[in-house]
């Protein structure tokens, strides 16, 4: 093991021993860049810490502006060359990819719960999600059809193609570790772009463990490259470069935003998936104890940093009492603690800071009126956890309601009309997701038509998978990832018009 670690990381920076000790192939956690084909350092290195202790379980190294420049001259290069690769041909390099992530999945998981502080169960779905997204790209690449064209043209042949866009920047977040990466590289690899990823300094290892696979599975130098460091300063290289065609971004609407304005300047193609606030509207024929539970689902999974999570749930009245007190008790069934732990069900927050954020939003809420209904009582093994907590009376004053709250902290409020509930469903500069659930056939069709999300899942907490569109309107992003569509955010279509050339005189 020594030799290993010696062979995939800088010396002195060596991972923690608890890090190294949970993996079976060590070489998966590497702490270098990795660009035209090898693994780089910068000139420091910096630690990631684990959420649950606090303590560092190994050092990311930091790249200088020079060097990020040099990754996107390297996916420039290699641009050129896989495009010119057949879609067979691409697919078949994904397909191994994908492979070489399903064997290795244990050990992605358990890098992903050390960095990131998610339960092992939901690390394992997050890698098994995440490798889903490589195989449909892998498939769907052979299907990325132009169109003919009925002329209008006398003599002429008009149709379309569909041709990559070139060089891609991919800005993930902390949250999702793995599968927000998978997302994006599969559909910008299997369309002949290239990629040159910045993965969250948080959760860094789960990143670079994805490329050493890759790696492993022989992509040509230069078609896949991932730089660390400054997240900042990066993002901006990212966006002022004119070789960068394409940027998508996965955060906050806050940060969205300020990458839009840096895209601008030369006229990047940009997809965003930003913040959510997702209302969970339940009707008034649902089964209260099956509703209660579906929405306890909705709103802790990842403990609650999910911009899927519901964050304002929507009783009514006649209901409002049975909901809390059956939301109480499925609550109660949550166990909080470090992900390693097979009986945990809840982890800690990604930071100090995050938790302090979710006390803010409650002592917010219980000042202008909320009642706190329930909370955790067991132990905190740390100060990055927080318990979860059930808030009812909540207003459309508190900050819970209107931010993206981003912590095991849930909202309830009653209810009088259904037109009423979509309308404050639809209070916010949102628009992701949303979850209704009831059996009048009438009623969730005036919920998915009259609710101003990009995602309406009805019945069913689980809406996400390789096949569907992924994404939101209003202030919540722009494009869709996954399915037949994921394809748009990295190529372009082109127009051909064939004439007919006249016959020359004598040939």
């Amino acid at each position: 093991m020594d030799a290993a670690i010696q062979h995939t990381h800088s010396f002195g920076y060596k991972p923690s021993h608890d890090m190294m000790t949970c993996l079976s192939d060590v070489r998966l956690v590497r702490n270098h860049a990795y660009m035209n084909g090898k693994w780089v350092d910068g000139s420091d290195f910096h630690p990631v810490e684990n959420p649950a202790t606090n303590q560092p379980i190994g050092y990311i190294t930091k790249l200088s502006a020079e060097q990020i420049d040099q990754a996107i001259e390297a996916a420039d290069r290699a641009f050129q060359p896989w495009r010119q690769f057949s879609a067979e041909q691409r697919a078949d390099y994904l397909m191994r990819w994908y492979q070489s992530i399903l064997d290795a999945k244990n050990d992605l998981a358990h890098l992903m719960v050390m960095e990131q502080g998610k339960t092992l169960a939901e690390a394992l779905g997050e890698v098994e999600y995440g490798a889903s997204f490589v195989r449909w790209f892998a498939e769907e690449a052979r299907r990325s059809y132009g169109k003919t064209i009925p002329s209008h043209i006398p003599d002429a042949q008009l149709s379309t193609i569909r041709e990559p866009i070139g060089v891609v920047g991919l800005i993930t977040p902390w949250n999702f570790p793995n599968a927000m990466i998978t997302r994006k590289a599969a559909a910008a690899l299997a369309i002949g772009c290239t990629v040159v990823i910045k993965p969250a300094s948080d959760t860094p290892f789960s990143a670079l463990a994805l490329v050493e696979l890759a790696d492993r599975c022989g992509f040509p130098a230069g078609v896949f490259n991932i730089v660390t460091g400054d997240a900042a300063m990066i993002s901006k290289q990212l966006c002022s470069s004119p070789k960068v065609k394409a940027l998508s971004f996965t955060g906050s609407t806050k940060v969205g935003k300020l990458l839009l304005k840096q895209a601008a300047d030369t006229v990047k193609k940009c997809s965003m998936e930003l913040g959510g606030n997702a209302p969970f509207i339940v009707l008034d024929d649902m089964n209260v104890d099956q509703a209660a539970k579906a929405a306890v689902d909705a709103k802790f999974q990842t403990s609650g940093q999910d911009c899927l999570a519901a964050n304002r749930i929507f009783v009514p009245r006649r209901h409002y009492g049975e909901f809390l007190a059956s939301f109480t008790q499925h609550m109660s069934r949550i166990v909080v603690g470090n992900g390693l732990d097979p009986n945990v069900t809840l982890g800690p927050l990604i930071s100090l800071q995050a938790a302090q954020h979710a006390e803010d939003l409650v002592q917010d809420a219980l000042d202008k009126g909320a009642r706190l209904i329930s909370r955790y009582q067991g132990h905190l093994p740390g100060p990055n956890y927080y318990p979860p907590t059930l808030l009812a009376d909540v207003t459309s004053k508190m900050k819970v309601y209107l931010e993206e709250n981003f912590c095991p902290v849930a909202g309830v409020l009653a209810y009088d009309d259904l037109d009423e509930a979509i309308k404050m469903g639809n209070e916010t500069e949102y628009g992701l997701a949303a979850y209704v659930y009831g059996h009048n056939i009438h009623d969730i069709y005036r919920c998915m038509r009259g609710l101003e999300f990009g995602m309406v899942s009805v019945n069913s907490v689980k809406m996400t998978g390789h096949s569907i569109p992924f994404g939101g309107v209003k202030q919540s992003g722009l494009g869709r990832e996954g399915s037949c569509y994921g394809f748009d955010e990295f190529s372009e279509i082109k127009y051909c018009c064939l004439g007919e050339l006249p016959t020359v005189s004598g040939c």
